[in-house]
């Protein structure tokens, strides 16, 4: 039986391709290919018995396992589906679009700016001397209301001296996360996500894996002083910067947050 095969044939086939691709690499990250190989086989199976071979009741009791199937897919991978909705509305054109409709977004005074991220600077700068870990949360665009939810409140003028003070190895708040909210410190003692990624270094601690779990979720900056090293790291957009001066984390902060 012969049919026609043109351009539109092509895309469809590129587009399955590409989004089985994409979905490979979200479960090999997730630690889940085999689910994935599994339900491949489950699909191809359900393909041949109800429209290779025509067998109906069999590919009856398939397409009624395969729409229930869909739910309990939704909700065992519901934070890999929300990553991947997460990035491809984090994309980069996707932001520029987002900026062209928005009216609300400007930019900071550069007054307040430095109000903002001197005290940050010179406070990860004094506990990387010291060997203090600490692990500090600039929200953006992306609200964290969750996360401030699971650490208590402070509501607090951004400082140098209360950074280091909550960060301090006898504080109870040292071993959580510092949320900076609207040039405010909101919380401290925050539990974030942990990333799974199988590509971190390995000398890279907690601390590291949860400041990169955030950014998956949100397009905060994630700022990371190693108890171990002392070396200044920032993870932004699932992305990592080590070893950083306090020169280059000004930088990095002025043009991220301008």
């Amino acid at each position: 039986m012969f049919f026609e095969f043109g351009i539109k044939d092509i895309i469809d086939i590129v587009l399955v391709a590409l989004t089985l691709f994409y979905v490979y690499r979200l479960m090999k990250e997730s630690r889940s290919l085999n689910v994935f190989m599994g339900i491949l086989v489950f699909v191809v199976f359900w393909l041949v018995v109800s429209q290779v071979l025509e067998m109906k009741l069999l590919g009856s009791i398939l397409d009624k396992l395969v729409s229930v199937g869909v739910i309990a897919l939704i909700i065992l991978f519901q934070e890999d589906i929300r990553k991947f909705l997460y990035n491809l509305g984090g994309h980069q054109r996707m932001r520029a679009l987002r900026r062209l409709f928005s009216s609300a977004e400007k930019k900071q005074n550069p007054e307040q700016l430095k109000q903002i991220i001197m005290p940050i600077v010179m406070a990860c700068m004094s506990m990387s001397k010291k060997k203090v870990g600490a692990l500090i949360v600039i929200q953006r665009a992306t609200p964290l209301d969750d996360i401030v939810a699971t650490g208590e409140q402070i509501d607090a003028r951004i400082s140098q001296q209360l950074i280091e003070n909550i960060f301090f190895k006898n504080s109870p708040l040292h071993d959580g996360a510092m949320i900076i909210s609207r040039q405010r410190i909101k919380a401290a003692g925050c539990i974030l996500p942990v990333s799974h990624s199988l590509d971190i270094p390995k000398e890279l601690g907690l601390r590291h894996r949860a400041a990169l779990g955030i950014t998956h979720e949100s397009d905060c900056i994630a700022i990371v002083v190693s108890e171990e090293t002392g070396s200044i790291s920032v993870a932004i957009r699932s992305d990592f910067q080590l070893r950083l001066s306090a020169e280059k984390l000004e930088s990095i902060l002025t043009q991220e947050l301008a």
